[in-house]
């Protein structure tokens, strides 16, 4: 006798799981303890950002709105990376979304059909993997590794390719890693993208969080006629927007059009109100985004001071996000177990860097998206786990 069949889809039942939500479950139980593990500003959003908003409310901006957002929002993020990218950009070259997530939804949506490939960095940020997934699509993983500065190369791509590759994810600035593509090697990439017709989709986040002369290049302007690309980006990280969720995937029109039909059938449009806080956030003082970044660059120079001095950890110099991926290798333990009795042993919430791909076994991901003072007493927790080893 055959057993009941499973209500629940097979796509819902193998999603994969998060384990940085898996960690974050975990720490729940710790209320007091020291947490470099969420990846959001700890700035408050800026107050012309916030007024923007509340008076859209007042102006009674609380009904539906055009699906692939408002004219204004479309006009100002066309001017701002038409500049940007040197590039000829219209509204109709943009997609506003529910956040990054949903942007990356409706690039792969657009490109990617069932049992195709899409090549992923290892490690990288874990939803690219449910995303692929969701769509029935195959993820083919490409390490990135330490000895290459933790940048992804265009020869480990080549790699990778075969004739069912529809779509290739690039993330720089990176997440988890903190580095910044070279400019040549996304050229390359785009190179391979028009030789074998697949799309490059760039995770573009991190792309104002940039330290010292880190150069960051974006795919949309690595030649004027390349068009193989949609670039993903948010609010979120750039003008501490997080809970906003607003975010926009700008590409060729023939790429976005379908966007707005998808988004009809998903959430109808994000509502007008934030929209015009993001409006009100492109035009207006960027100095706020100038005090962010410098801010996150000091502590990130405390953050390797501090941890290159800890006895068998090392780092190397993130160039970009809020993120340091510090290599623990020599303490002899699954990144996994180590995030977990650094929990339960020094009250320390870490991300282990397994939760990033299996290229991540070896590594922790902590945030400098908190005070000094918080890195400090994290980093004296970590030195305290040294000794006692």
């Amino acid at each position: 006798m055959t057993g009941t069949p499973s209500r629940i889809s097979p796509m819902a039942e193998t999603y994969p799981a998060s384990s940085i939500r898996k960690m974050f479950n975990l720490a729940l139980d710790f209320p007091d303890a020291v947490k470099l593990t969420v990846g959001e500003p700890d700035f408050n959003t800026p107050e012309h950002i916030k007024a923007a908003g509340i008076r859209a409310i007042e102006n009674d901006n609380t009904r539906y709105v055009a699906n692939a957002g408002i004219p204004e929002l479309r006009q100002a993020l066309a001017r701002k990376y038409s500049g940007r990218w040197g590039r000829g950009l219209g509204p109709e070259n943009v997609m506003v979304s529910f956040g990054a997530m949903e942007a990356l939804t409706f690039a792969l949506d657009v490109t990617v059909s069932p049992g195709q490939e899409v090549i992923v960095p290892d490690p990288s940020f874990p939803n690219y993997l449910g995303q692929v997934h969701r769509l029935g699509g195959v993820a083919v993983s490409v390490p990135v590794r330490e000895e290459n500065e933790f940048k992804l190369r265009a020869e480990d791509v080549l790699a990778a390719v075969t004739d069912r590759t529809a779509a290739v994810i690039i993330n720089s600035p990176s997440n988890p890693l903190g580095s910044v593509m070279d400019r040549t090697e996304i050229e390359q990439i785009a190179e391979l993208a028009d030789e074998h017709e697949f799309t490059v989709i760039s995770d573009e986040v991190y792309d104002e969080v940039v330290f010292d002369d880190a150069e960051f290049t974006s795919v949309a302007e690595v030649r004027a006629d390349f068009d193989r690309f949609l670039a993903v980006g948010s609010f979120s990280k750039t003008y501490a927007m997080t809970g906003w969720r607003c975010g926009f995937v700008i590409g060729s029109q023939d790429y976005i059009a379908p966007m707005a039909l998808l988004q009809e059938g998903l959430t109808s449009s994000l509502p007008g109100f934030v929209q015009e806080a993001a409006v009100a956030a492109l035009d207006g003082p960027q100095s706020v985004v100038d005090t962010m970044v410098a801010s996150y660059a000091e502590r990130r120079e405390l953050m390797v001071e501090r941890i290159n001095a800890v006895e068998g950890l090392s780092l190397i110099r993130p160039e970009a996000t809020f993120y340091a991926f510090v290599n623990v290798r020599e303490w002899g333990l699954s990144s996994w177990d180590l995030a977990t009795r650094l929990l339960e042993e020094h009250n320390l919430a870490t991300i282990p860097g397994s939760a990033f791909g299996p290229a991540g076994e070896g590594y922790l991901r902590l945030t400098f998206a908190v005070s000094p003072e918080t890195i400090n007493i994290a980093c004296d927790r970590l030195e305290a786990f040294a000794a006692g080893r």
